[in-house]
């Protein structure tokens, strides 16, 4: 089980991250300081975003939000790209926020300033996001892949929220999402404690979907991207879009809402080319449309 001096085992490495400094380009295929982001897929319909602070364990600062926000935009606004991979390295996914960032700020600070506010851009974003982690994903780091819409996880990964130890609290939906992910009981335990999951056990509480070999995790995230990105995009973000409503509407406003998002699909030439291929038994070609 974490204690305290296992955080700071993690954390003293972290004290000489430094702040925001902005990428040289900000055009597509820009060279960023903090990430790397590639073209994945046999068609090149997955955009992949490798979190790249090696000398941090990833660790989330806010020039690193300004380029993943910024390449999120770009994979959602190109046409080609079906669903996105979010990873980091094989030792971090995210080992958490940058404390240095935090650590003289103050309450006015962070109120006036929405501080976090632009963390939840992944929340937003309308192609399905896959999280593949590897190593650690502890406080913001866990709390950015429970932004995406499935965790694949590493044999060897584990999760933890461990503000607690840091004389505070879960600052970017770790209290609400984890809680929904894996309930109450658990949730509790893991925010009032700091305590640690094992991958194996984060997967049987349902907070990833499967569990990989560490050197394979990302390469099945893309796959899964890969056959995502071969249905309608267009429907794709309206599956999306009813599943998140589950977590937000009650189950007689979510059937609703499920039922129009249904209906529409009748409105687009996707859903009439995937029933006709089906009668016809060849295979579907979409055109998002």
């Amino acid at each position: 089980m974490a204690s305290l001096r296992a955080l700071l085992r993690v954390v003293r490495p972290l004290r000489p991250w430094v702040g925001y400094s902005a990428p040289r380009s900000f055009a597509a295929g820009a060279n960023f300081e903090y990430i790397v982001t590639e073209r994945k897929g046999k068609d090149g319909t997955v955009g992949l975003i490798r979190l790249s602070r090696p000398g941090a364990l990833n660790a989330l600062c806010n020039g690193l939000f300004m380029e993943l926000n910024h390449a999120l935009d770009t994979f959602e606004n190109d046409p080609a790209i079906g669903a996105i991979v979010l990873t980091g390295s094989d030792k971090a996914f995210a080992a958490g926020a940058d404390i240095k960032e935090m650590q003289n700020r103050t309450f006015q600070s962070c109120y006036s300033d929405k501080f976090l506010a632009h963390w939840d851009r992944l929340a937003r974003v309308r192609k399905p996001v896959i999280a593949a982690v590897n190593g650690y994903a502890l406080g913001g780091g866990c709390e950015l892949a429970m932004m995406c819409d499935i965790i694949y996880a590493g044999e060897k990964a584990q999760f933890a929220q461990p503000e607690i130890l840091l004389g505070t609290i879960p600052g970017s939906g770790g209290t609400q999402r984890l809680t929904r992910a894996v309930g109450k009981s658990l949730a509790m335990e893991m925010v009032l404690t700091g305590d640690r999951i094992s991958a194996q056990d984060a997967r049987q509480a349902g907070l990833v979907s499967k569990v990989f070999p560490v050197e394979t995790v990302v390469e099945e995230a893309i796959r899964c991207a890969e056959k995502i990105a071969k249905n309608s995009k267009i429907v794709a973000a309206m599956a999306k879009e009813a599943v998140n409503a589950a977590f937000e509407m009650t189950l007689t406003e979510g059937n609703k809402l499920e039922k129009v998002l249904f209906y529409s699909t009748f409105a687009t030439e996707d859903r009439r080319e995937g029933m006709t291929a089906f009668v016809e038994k060849r295979k579907a070609n979409f055109r998002d449309k």
